[in-house]
């Protein structure tokens, strides 16, 4: 009896302790559907692990983890040395997998359109007002586009959906690089704002006429329509998980700090809107136990993880990024 109460009693206390294992995380909204996913069947797998993460936009995500307020933070667009200085602990980023921003658009009796580098920095400028321009005819010969004024839609958030976008646009338009530049927060020179990927999908479906970014997933999730977008070989890609598999292939080798685009990257296959996702993680937990079960997560996403990736429309990451970044996480503390 006095034996099986101790054995009881350690059970109890194993118990508890697993249940103090609660992480909190907060970030992009990007890889969102598939960060449910893994948190979920991760949590399922180890008993008395909680993952609560919040869709916050990867600026806050950023904001957040330097401020010591959540246990991880996630953001599309890496964040820079000013953003990570005033953080008490030194991060860096984890790559999880890989997506792609896609032009969504509401054109009533059009479901295919195709945009080249330049136009879509002209219509985020403001300076191509209308469906019948010109130089949208010339990318879609054949097509009967309407006459009708063409309405903007962008994130109203800090978004690194908006990063990767606007990454893409300031390498193909001058006057972009120029103006609003590249950021998970712009000065937007026309349009509506919607929060988050969710919100900016909910404008584009409701009106006639409208033109926004979003992840893939959400558009396909939506049933939106979205346009293919002319790479640096002049071929109109389409945005798949081979596109976007594609854009990452020329990296032979990645850096020590994992923080690279893949915007506009060549190949003739390649999808021109293409990025990495990052976790941004601390190199030495302040809680042990924590940093235990952030390590053990993150192995399990680059090795089990990827396996999913494709069911919603992401692309796992390269084997040798694989390989390079378990060598990274083997050594965080």
């Amino acid at each position: 009896m006095k034996k099986t109460l101790i054995v009881v009693g350690l059970l109890v206390v194993a118990l508890s302790t697993a249940q103090a294992q609660k992480l909190t995380g907060a970030g992009a909204t990007f890889p969102y559907p598939i960060y449910s996913k893994w948190f979920s069947e991760y949590s399922a797998a180890h008993p008395g692990v909680e993952i609560n993460y919040q869709s916050i936009g990867s600026g806050g995500g950023i904001r957040q983890m330097v401020a010591g307020l959540v246990d991880f933070g996630a953001t599309d667009g890496p964040a820079t040395d000013e953003q990570l200085a005033p953080s008490k602990t030194k991060l860096i980023h984890i790559p999880t997998v890989m997506g792609a921003d896609v032009p969504a658009f509401n054109v009533p009796g059009i479901t295919s359109l195709r945009f080249s580098g330049d136009v879509l920095a002209d219509i985020f400028l403001g300076k191509i007002t209308n469906w019948s321009d010109p130089r949208i005819a010339k990318d879609n010969p054949g097509v009967n586009l309407p006459n009708l004024k063409i309405i903007v839609v962008h994130r109203a958030d800090g978004s690194g959906t908006t990063y990767i976008f606007t990454d893409y646009l300031s390498k193909v338009s001058l006057e972009w690089a120029a103006g609003p530049g590249k950021g998970a927060s712009v000065a937007w020179p026309t349009g509506v704002a919607g929060k988050g990927n969710e919100g900016v999908a909910g404008y584009v479906r409701q009106l006639n006429g409208s033109i926004g970014y979003i992840e893939l997933i959400y558009a396909l999730q939506n049933k939106i329509s979205y346009g293919s977008v002319k790479n640096v070989a002049g071929n109109y890609i389409t945005a798949s998980i081979d596109g976007v598999t594609a854009a990452a292939a020329g990296i032979k080798q990645f850096p020590n700090d994992y923080r690279i685009s893949i915007t506009n990257a060549p190949g003739k296959d390649a999808y021109p809107i293409s990025s990495f996702t990052w976790l941004l993680v601390p190199l030495k937990s302040a809680d042990p136990a924590k940093g235990k079960v952030i390590k053990d997560l993150l192995s399990w996403i680059v090795t089990s993880g990827e396996s999913e990736a494709a069911d919603l429309s992401y692309a796992p990451l390269p084997k040798n990024l694989v390989e390079k970044e378990l060598k990274t996480i083997y050594s965080l503390q």
